[in-house]
């Protein structure tokens, strides 16, 4: 039997509110670039990827206006400490720990009125001269928990609708708290041990609530990163605007930057459009920035995943997992049909080949991340240790059933926000330069939660003796192109070949199958896709039925304890696959999905902690997965 799921400390709150103090880092305290340096240490880069990097693009704290209504206390440096393995002292005033430390973390605080909140809450006299900022300052600081928490909801749906106060747009907070977060951030940056980032998030909720979010993630230091202010969306929700500002920063700094969109399952169609937010056809310098400053698309997130939907892809068995499809964010907008066909990432590789073709560039060549968007200040998407979106749905009995939004277009339960994602980062070094690196070129993959090693290469020669050579990895690279390459065909018709390995969490559960997704346009312009099984555990006893699909892999959770037996599945899958389809005058898009056999979802765990009896719709067990990031096949021109 097994039980990975042993921690140091359950998290634990009350459905009140916490009004922000204890423990918080103030924005307040003024501080510069030049209070902190960064601790500088000799790194040795390998000469190719040798290691995956772990860890979470997408992380808001105290300081989002947002998360701070909510009662979150836990602030950048908290957040980062507890991300390198410490012990930190939750919301609710316990003691948290991950099971693992992280090897980096970005802190996305969102730029729209980053820190203010503590501003708001403290009094400032300027501020709460605002008639609706006076309302927010009191409402925060009531001692009725229902007052605070009609508060926080006010606070959050107004920044979600984009019409948060222009005074929370002053100049000198926003230097002050940028500062402030700089410095903190060069503070844990540990070269070799641990990468800091400096990031923000976008927050574009375009036309009420329709989710274009990104977080910016740089490459560089605190000097230059202080050199701009952040982006915000109160001048433009519209991310031609954005990438006009990480142009200027470029241009200005010399530094370098990149965006990772999420939530295009909450955009309401607008994500993965094919017109412009002004409604006007794409061109060629569209695809062109898209395809510069957007590398990675986060996958999965605690507000679902949005890699494939089940009604765009009915012949896909695993396509409806942790789906958030009701509406936009907030559910402030209804969701139609034709809204899916632009939301989701899958759809999105087979449009972008389209457009390459009439375009030249692909707007859509998105590699793979996953990131929590924890607004707890706490990156925990363990399924035993889950630390959940906003603290109001932190560990306690009630909250499986608490609902987290409920308008007349329909309502979330707390249940159906998914413990999710990390990423991995296949870099020569764990630093900001080497993963950010990394990221630019898609070496990435994203994860629900297990750690599961994933290699995926792309070439025309790999052969059963590279797989098993103790080189492995050293030929994938000399022979092909690894995860988020471009692989152009050699003439001749030559079928490329896949090489992939798959390797369990160390402490997790066995791995189901390994599959590989293809898509592509057709000569009639319709878009294609196919679900290959390509190798599985428990393969001398599952067998291909004629119409190819795979008999599932069985279950060994015992919901009472929590317990796996772990008696089933692989705990490595490895392969060299050739698509029995291939069609050499096609360009194609290829991605590896891995499924873990089934463990307790978070569902569970909180089911035997508090010994209740769920809704029979809660799902209890949960299969894993991870997501590589795509090699694009492109004809020889």
């Amino acid at each position: 039997m097994i039980n990975r799921f042993k921690t140091i400390a359950i998290f634990w709150c009350t459905v009140i509110l916490l009004s922000c103090n204890g423990n918080k880092t103030s924005p307040n305290d003024r501080a510069t670039t030049n209070d902190v340096k960064s601790e500088q240490n000799v790194v040795m880069e390998s000469t190719f990827p040798e290691r995956v990097y772990w860890g979470d693009q997408h992380l808001h704290t105290a300081w989002s206006g947002d998360a701070g209504a909510a009662g979150t206390v836990i602030g950048p440096e908290e957040a980062l400490r507890f991300a390198m393995g410490e012990v930190v002292t939750n919301n609710s005033g316990q003691p948290a720990k991950l099971n693992r430390p992280l090897d980096w973390l970005c802190v996305s605080d969102h730029s729209d009125g980053m820190g203010v909140i503590s501003f708001i809450k403290d009094g400032d006299p300027e501020l709460i001269k605002v008639p609706l900022i006076k309302k927010w300052h009191d409402g925060m600081n009531s001692t009725d928990g229902k007052v605070q928490k009609a508060t926080s909801v006010d606070l959050v749906q107004t920044q979600s609708r984009g019409e948060l106060p222009k005074e929370l747009l002053d100049s000198a907070f926003a230097r002050t708290v940028w500062d402030k977060n700089i410095a903190i951030v060069e503070k844990y940056n540990k070269p070799g041990k641990f990468t800091a980032f400096i990031a923000y998030e976008w927050t574009s909720n375009y036309s009420g609530g329709n989710n274009l979010h990104r977080n910016i993630i740089y490459r560089g230091n605190g000097a230059e990163a202080a050199k701009m202010l952040p982006a915000n969306t109160f001048v433009s929700a519209d991310p031609e605007t954005l990438w006009e500002w990480m142009t200027a920063y470029e241009m200005k700094t010399g530094g370098k930057i990149l965006a990772i969109p999420h939530n295009g399952n909450l955009s309401n169609g607008l994500m993965f459009s094919l017109t412009t937010l002004a409604g006007k056809p794409l061109t060629k310098e569209y695809a062109e920035a898209r395809n510069k400053w957007e590398r990675l698309y986060e996958i999965t997130q605690y507000k679902g995943t949005s890699e494939a939907h089940p009604s765009l892809s009915p012949t896909d068995e695993f396509a409806n997992f942790e789906i958030w499809d009701k509406g936009n964010l907030g559910i402030q907008k209804p969701k139609t049909l034709k809204m899916l066909e632009t939301e989701y990432y899958r759809e999105a590789l087979k449009d972008g080949i389209g457009m390459e073709l009439t375009l030249g560039t692909n707007p859509f060549k998105y590699g793979t991340a996953g990131g929590t968007d924890s607004h707890t200040g706490l990156s925990a998407p363990e399924e035993d240790n889950f630390g959940s979106k906003f603290k109001i749905v932190e560990p306690n009995a009630d909250r499986w059933d608490e609902t987290s939004s409920k308008t007349q277009y329909g309502t979330v339960k707390g249940w159906e926000y998914g413990a999710s994602g990390w990423t991995g980062v296949w870099a020569t070094a764990n630093t900001r330069e080497a993963i950010w690196d990394a990221m630019h070129r898609r070496e990435t993959y994203a994860t629900t939660g297990p750690r599961i090693t994933l290699r995926f290469f792309g070439g025309f020669d790999y052969s059963t003796e590279d797989l098993n050579a103790g080189n492995m990895a050293e030929r994938g690279y000399q022979k092909g192109v690894p995860m988020g390459g471009d692989l152009v065909a050699i003439g001749s018709g030559k079928k490329p070949t896949f090489m992939i390995a798959a390797v369990k969490d160390p402490i997790g559960a066995n791995l189901d199958r390994v599959q590989v997704i293809k898509g592509w346009v057709d000569d009639n312009g319709k878009k294609q896709e196919k679900i290959y099984e390509v190798v599985w555990g428990d393969a001398d006893t599952r067998k291909l039925d004629d119409q190819g699909k795979l008999p599932a892999v069985g279950n060994t959770v015992n919901l009472a304890t929590c317990e796996v037996a772990n008696t089933i599945g692989d705990s490595e899958l490895k392969t060299v696959w050739t698509d029995p389809d291939f069609d050499p005058s096609q360009p194609s898009v290829y991605y590896a999905r891995i499924l873990e056999i089934p463990t307790p979802r978070w569902t569970a765990w909180d089911a035997m902690r508090y010994n209740i009896k769920m809704d029979p719709s809660v799902p209890m067990t949960i299969q894993e997965r991870c997501y590589g990031s795509p090699i694009w096949y492109t004809p020889n021109k």
